[in-house]
C-alpha cells in the first residue's frame, strides 16, 4: 500500500461530531498537524468525509 500525508487546513470548530471524531481517528489534533498513514480503503473513506478540511500528499 501507498502512503499519504495527511494535513490539516481548517478548523473543526462549528462542524459536525462525526466530523470531529472522524479528524480525531485520522491522527490530526489542530490546524497544520500533519500524519502520514498507509492509503487503505477504510482511511481513504475517512479523509473523503472530511476533504474540504484537509490537505492530501502521496509520498
Amino acid at each position: 500500500m501507498a502512503k499519504i500525508k495527511i494535513t490539516q487546513i481548517k478548523s473543526v470548530i462549528d462542524r459536525s461530531e462525526r466530523q470531529k471524531k472522524t479528524i480525531e481517528a485520522l491522527g490530526l489534533k489542530k490546524i497544520n498537524h500533519s500524519v502520514e498513514v498507509e492509503a487503505t480503503p477504510a482511511v481513504i473513506g475517512m479523509v473523503r468525509k472530511v476533504n474540504h478540511l484537509v490537505a492530501i500528499e502521496t509520498i
